[in-house]
């Protein structure tokens, strides 16, 4: 049973929102979500070489983190059950939105994902006790180039929807933008 994806432009072109179908009957739901050939039909091309799972509980933020390149990693997030607010940061030295943000509320009810690509500082706080969060990553994890950015950095101004409560130490301790480290460019969108 083919079912369609679509992909959408956040404030930041970037950054997308994707639905993938859904197939709803009495045993619940089901839904694919990532078929390569579906993904290329509606014009997404990125190969995914890494999967994570999260569990979080209320309150709890992982984020704002990217890679340097060589090693940057795009994500496609879903939560899978419970409800998260993630947030792309833009990192793009030269683009228009540069220290812009997008934000949406992903859960297990609306099935959406948020596609954040290299080049953008990727974070979420979970909204809901024992949120389960999904992650397809187009890079695999390099401690050496792992980078993060202060989640309430003024310059940025993220609007939270809800207050972090429980923050890492290394996440508290991120620097904000101007002192970050970053190496991606921009090409125009």
């Amino acid at each position: 049973m083919p079912m369609p994806v679509k992909i959408t432009a956040t404030e930041i072109p970037a950054v997308k929102v994707v639905e993938t179908g859904i197939f709803h009957d009495h045993r619940g739901f089901f839904s694919e979500f990532h078929s390569v050939p579906m993904w290329e039909k509606a014009g997404f091309v990125d190969t995914f070489v890494q999967d994570n799972l999260s569990q979080s509980a209320k309150g709890v933020l992982r984020g704002m983190h990217y890679q340097l390149n060589p090693c940057g990693m795009g994500k496609l997030v879903r939560c899978v059950s419970g409800a998260i607010y993630d947030v792309a940061v833009d990192l793009r030295e030269g683009s228009p939105t540069f220290g812009g943000w997008v934000g949406r509320e992903l859960s297990g009810e609306n099935h959406l994902s948020l596609w954040v690509p290299v080049g953008f500082a990727h974070g979420f706080v979970s909204l809901a006790d024992d949120s389960l969060v999904h992650y397809k990553c187009t890079g695999v994890h390099a401690p050496e180039c792992e980078r993060a950015l202060r989640y309430n950095c003024p310059e940025v101004g993220i609007a939270w929807p809800l207050e972090p409560t429980i923050i890492s130490e290394k996440d508290a301790a991120a620097p904000g933008l101007a002192d970050a480290e970053y190496n991606f460019g921009y090409t125009a969108e």
